[in-house]
């Protein structure tokens, strides 16, 4: 039995030993002794590494320029400032959200349930004017005799609307059955059951003064009601933190034998750190991202970003833009959204301006190209001095 199977006994949870599957969006992680029953996918962020890896990813993919192109009849893309969509990423998305807003959102709900959804917001002639969240906690999915996916939108009042695929933005996360996206929470259920019970295990055992139990012998014979009293009394004078050093005083021939802290006591930080990495894989993202610097150097730490938008975000982007292709942009208009990573990849100032150098050298790059990549706007025609553009802003932002 190993750590985790006594800290369960211990508190009087048995692990999940069966294999039937789970709800896609997590809406329980649990056996049949109640453990995580009814628990939403939201409570999960209770465990703080839950919570930091989502902010991480969701929060880095909605700051990130959002760029929208349009590929001419020779493959080139050229930026289109003016489409809606550049709009709604300037102005925001509804009058409730900005554009960081809703990504963080959207995202987010991915990251924990395996589905974000959104509503398209279209205006009378059929233009974007914009998009609502919605909760993936609040729709049913059904098939429809065609293939495709209906959305039945509940308010919470007892009413529901429908909306159909082409009328939303569907984010999944790895899907079993190519239509419903699944959680990785999910698919690691005992890992974060693992993780949690250390944490309340700790939180247990710091409540009690971090101090282990133990007994107390009487030389006679006590009723029933003398025991309850004894045990109502210590636990009132020497259970808690708050209690935690108090004096004890016996009489009546009482004796104390304390129990000592065992292996498992003793091993619990070393546990939880643990946890912390369990959950970072969970999400791929490196623990420094997560402020875990437990194995942290310099140089592993100059690394964890560009880990990070390699493995982590850029796949997450690539999710993005295609579903904003497929849902977004009509057929054959040439649109596409990029969400541009190249400030997590372009590494530090010294490698990347040695780069630059060796791209105008070789002529891959001339100056004005090179100037653009640091969001710059080319250098004056008349030989002034160069000015960011927009106030300091990059010139492709």
């Amino acid at each position: 039995m190993g750590v985790i199977d006594r800290m369960a006994a211990f508190m009087g949870f048995e692990r999940r030993s069966d294999a039937s599957p789970l709800d896609p969006s997590w809406q329980a992680l649990g056996n049949s002794t109640g453990y995580f029953s009814g628990v939403s996918a939201r409570a999960a962020e209770n465990l703080s590494t839950v919570l930091a890896c989502t902010t991480a990813v969701a929060s880095a993919l909605a700051y990130v320029p959002a760029l929208i192109y349009r590929r001419d009849g020779n493959g080139n893309r050229i930026e289109v400032a003016t489409h809606p969509l550049g709009r709604l990423v300037k102005g925001g998305v509804n009058p409730q959200q900005t554009w960081p807003d809703f990504l963080e959102h959207w995202i987010a709900s991915a990251l924990l349930t395996g589905n974000g959804l959104a509503e398209i917001i279209r205006g009378g002639n059929g233009q974007l004017a914009g998009f609502a969240w919605v909760p993936w906690g609040m729709v049913t999915v059904q098939e429809l005799p065609s293939g495709r996916l209906a959305y039945d939108i509940g308010d919470g009042k007892g009413r529901t609307r429908r909306l159909l695929e082409g009328e939303v933005l569907h984010l999944r996360d790895r899907t079993d059955d190519g239509r419903i996206g699944r959680s990785r929470l999910s698919r690691a259920a005992e890992t974060v059951q693992g993780v949690d019970l250390a944490n309340r295990h700790a939180r247990n055992f710091l409540a009690n003064g971090a101090s282990p139990s133990g007994v107390i012998e009487h030389p006679g014979t006590m009723t029933m009601e003398q025991r309850n009293g004894l045990r109502s009394q210590f636990a009132d004078r020497h259970s808690g933190a708050a209690n935690a050093g108090s004096t004890l005083i016996l009489d009546g021939g009482l004796t104390w034998k304390a129990a000592q802290i065992s292996p498992e006591d003793a091993e619990l930080l070393e546990t939880r750190k643990f946890g912390v990495i369990e959950i970072c894989r969970l999400f791929q993202v490196p623990p420094p991202i997560v402020q875990a610097y437990e194995n942290n150097t310099f140089t592993n730490a100059a690394q964890a970003g560009l880990w990070f938008a390699t493995f982590c975000l850029a796949p997450w982007a690539r999710k993005i833009e295609a579903e904003f292709a497929r849902s977004v942009f009509t057929a054959g208009s040439g649109y596409e959204l990029e969400l541009d990573l190249s400030g997590f990849l372009r590494g530090d100032p010294e490698t990347r301006w040695n780069a630059h150098k060796i791209a105008l050298e070789t002529g891959v790059l001339d100056t004005d190209e090179v100037r653009q990549i640091e969001g710059w706007n080319p250098r004056p025609a008349d030989g002034g001095n160069a000015q960011p553009n927009n106030q300091g802003e990059p010139a492709n932002g």
